[in-house]
């Protein structure tokens, strides 16, 4: 037996706890169950899945395209189609990834789901737009690694949809409904098996987007009846119990009292800072600067538009007022109001997004609602900014730390005035900000894709909620660089406690942890545009990150952005083409001493990579650690444990990581950054078992993260670096299991080794 097979028969289940397995049966037939919607409360949300037919993104996802987000979709096979009939619900805590590196040692094959439910029709709203009564099926699909088993686990909510709120609501909720308390009555879960269809599986393992999303959708999955469901009690979870993780308030550092300092910059007066009450703008007056370091502001003097006559400039300040103060009877009179101070692009910009949900997806009471109440409350908002924004907003450039504190209110006026598109030399690539993301909204309202009907909708529920009540509470944008990093081949750390489940969402379960935003270079990568991945709808019900966009340069390979404070304002359903807005969130989250919520998102971006290979390269490697260890570390650790890290499938949706690579990459940057983590696999069950098992091996031999970077090399230069084919012959966890097993030959640095031969070469095409 030659040493390639030894790798592919270390069988981690012999070390740690066998999960029951159920393996899916040769020659299965595959038939999607159908499901159906009974809910008749509102046919706003389920609106007609139109073809989007103005793409944003013409490329594959690239780190300096800013519509192209995190994840481009062009990259991103999504399982979900105007011809699908599955309704099922997607996470934002994890991102869609390549086909499994795992070629040597696979486990059996197990499911993860619980007996079906004694009533298990579910139903699937029809029902489109108000006006047009078209039935088109809608789907929610799983967008699953590949990782993980043919047998997939998927959870199908009872009512079409889970909330990502920890609840599943029985009816949708008007859009401008006032919010209420009452909440929605949790219904049970469904969870199915479903199996993949060759098709999809062939084209999601190839990244192509040749394949239509119709072909991919409509490929039929069904029950085999050999096919049964598991046991009441099979994990979800697996590792340390959640509850036994840090989380924030209880273990945040004391905060000393508010106060600017050189590198923290406080729009409020902070001794009048009171819980409850709406934080007061300092200084008392609009001070007007426009220099480079900060940002240009709508209402500046300097702000000038050429008079049509040519005879010279006039205040645009003055032409946005004149123009938004004039009243919206339909969404021509927002274009005709915008345009008018941004003519330049006025045979550029289309409306077309913003005229469908006021034309077809709004009921007449809505629309009245939406003309009478709230876009006037907006438009004041946005007016208001020199009586509110009184300070110069420094821009948190490349290489400076430092740190910007808002209030919520402030943000809500900035973001107003982003939606109407005011900020000056913003709507070009070629301005002084070609390194900062867009702010203007303006490709928000382009095409006829219902991702931008649904992203309009979940930002109209966060302008309606701040406009009826203002907020009180702080923000602070911490942009941090480091310019000392670990030695990572000599450290002695150990790994940390590890909670990895195949339910949940970062933002829901992962409440009080550092929470992982999956992040483009050019912070909210396409949320603004087309995208519509992890960190675009993050950004969405969170919409407070979006301002961060118009202040933060993109982000270099030592740096990451910490935002903590944001509040969340809407649920939602679905990921990519299957998002839905599904209600308002009463965001419950505990204050801190500086009345910020306790949620703290790291945004950290991760490298594209073309081919597998090359992230096995150790330069990419030592990158990718040290990204992410940006983000985990904290200068004040010392006083206290620092929270858990909420993540998961970073880098490995369209950006092409391997999932059990940069599962072990963010252990190591956790370790050493002194955090425990909670890891959600984005209903990848197999994934979740493989991570479980790798890390109680490690942890249970005492393997420091020197020593498991050791490995990591040994397995680029071994296995990868000479490798003819795609990917190696042997697993990334095998060769560590057999290493790790057997540590004298492997270990032993030698000429054969140093020459990037060994036994093991020949098995490496």
């Amino acid at each position: 037996m030659d040493e390639g097979m030894d790798y592919q028969e270390i069988n981690p289940a012999t070390i740690s706890s066998n999960v029951a397995a159920e393996v899916k049966p040769e020659g299965a037939e595959n038939d999607d169950p159908k499901t159906s919607l009974t809910d008749e409360k509102d046919e706003l949300f389920c609106g007609p899945q139109r073809k989007d037919t103005t793409k944003d993104c013409d490329d594959a996802a690239s780190q300096t395209s800013v519509d192209c987000g995190s994840a481009s979709e062009l990259d991103e096979p999504v399982l979900a189609g105007s011809k699908s009939d599955t309704a099922q619900t997607h996470c934002s805590n994890g991102q869609k990834s390549k086909r499994s590196s795992s070629p040597g040692y696979n486990p059996v094959k197990t499911t993860c789901a619980a007996a079906p439910s004694s009533n298990p029709k579910l139903t699937l709203c029809l029902s489109d737009s108000p006006r047009k009564g078209v039935s088109t099926p809608t789907s929610d699909v799983e967008m699953l690694s590949p990782d993980s088993p043919v047998s997939k686990t998927m959870f199908v909510n009872s009512s079409a949809g889970k909330d990502h709120d920890g609840s599943a609501c029985a009816e949708d909720s008007e859009l401008f409904d006032k919010y209420s308390d009452s909440g929605c009555s949790a219904k049970e879960e469904v969870p199915l098996v479903a199996i993949r269809s060759e098709d999809a599986e062939k084209a999601e393992c190839s990244g192509s987007s040749d394949m239509s999303q119709e072909a991919i959708g409509s490929q039929p999955v069904a029950f085999p009846e050999s096919v049964s469901f598991a046991s009441h009690n099979m994990d979800r979870w697996l590792g340390t119990p959640i509850d036994e993780l840090n989380r924030m308030p209880q273990c945040a550092p004391p905060l000393s009292r508010l106060k600017a300092m050189h590198n923290h910059t406080v729009t409020v007066r902070t001794d009048l800072l009171r819980e409850g009450e709406v934080p007061v703008s300092y200084p008392s007056k609009f001070k007007d600067v426009w220099e480079d370091v900060s940002v240009k502001m709508p209402c500046s003097e300097k702000n000038l538009f050429p008079m049509e006559d040519g005879g010279g400039f006039q205040s645009r300040w003055e032409l946005i007022h004149t123009s938004l103060q004039g009243g919206f009877k339909s969404s021509l009179d927002v274009r005709d109001a915008i345009l008018r101070y941004n003519i330049t692009h006025a045979k550029k910009w289309d409306f077309t997004a913003l005229n469908l949900l006021c034309t077809e997806y709004l009921v007449q009471p809505e629309l009245q609602l939406l003309f009478d109440d709230i876009l006037p409350a907006m438009v004041d908002l946005a007016l208001n900014a020199p009586a509110l924004c009184t300070m110069a907003i420094p821009l948190l450039r490349s290489r400076m730390n430092h740190s910007l504190t808002l209030s919520q209110q402030q943000i809500g006026c900035l973001l107003a005035n982003a939606f109407f598109c005011t900020f000056p030399r913003r709507n070009s690539r070629k301005s002084e900000y070609c390194n900062y993301p867009e702010i203007n909204f303006y490709r928000l309202f382009e095409g006829s894709s219902p991702r931008k009907i649904e992203k309009l909708k979940t930002l109209l529920c966060y302008f309606r909620r701040v406009t009826q009540t203002k907020p009180t509470g702080l923000v602070t944008f911490t942009r941090q660089t480091l310019d000392i990093l670990p030695n990572w081949e000599s450290s002695e750390t150990l790994l940390k406690r590890l909670h990895i489940t195949c339910e949940g969402t970062i933002e829901d379960d992962g409440y009080g942890m550092l929470q992982v935003d999956f992040a483009n270079r050019l912070v909210g990568g396409g949320v603004t545009g087309h995208g519509l991945v992890q960190e675009e709808i993050r950004f969405l019900i969170n919409p407070e990150l979006i301002v961060s966009r118009l202040f933060t340069e993109a982000l270099e390979y030592n740096e990451c952005l910490i935002v903590t404070g944001t509040e969340r304002y809407s649920k939602y359903s679905g990921y990519a083409e299957s998002y839905k807005w599904k209600d308002s969130h009463k965001d419950q989250t505990a204050r801190d001493d500086w009345q910020r919520r306790c949620t703290e998102i790291v945004a950290i971006d991760a490298l594209r990579f073309r081919h597998f290979l090359e992230q096995f390269l150790p330069e990419k490697m030592v990158r990718e650690l040290n990204k992410a260890y940006c983000g985990f570390f904290r200068h004040n650790a010392d006083s206290k444990p620092l929270s858990a890290v909420a993540t998961g499938n970073w880098g490995c949706g369209a950006f092409g990581g391997d999932t059990r690579l940069k599962a072990l990459i963010q252990l190591m940057a956790a370790a050493e950054a002194g955090r425990d983590v909670a890891y959600f696999t984005f209903g990848d069950a197999q994934l979740m078992r493989d991570v479980h098992e790798i890390h109680t091996f490690l942890t249970e031999r005492q393997v420091t993260v020197g020593r498991l970077f050791y490995l990591l090399n040994q397995y680029s230069s071994l296995m990868c670096k000479n490798c003819r084919t795609t990917r190696p012959d042997v697993s990334l966890y095998g060769f560590i299991y057999k290493r790790v097993s057997s540590p004298a030959p492997a270990d032993a640095p030698d000429s054969a080794q140093d020459s990037g031969t060994s036994p093991l070469a020949s098995d490496s095409h």
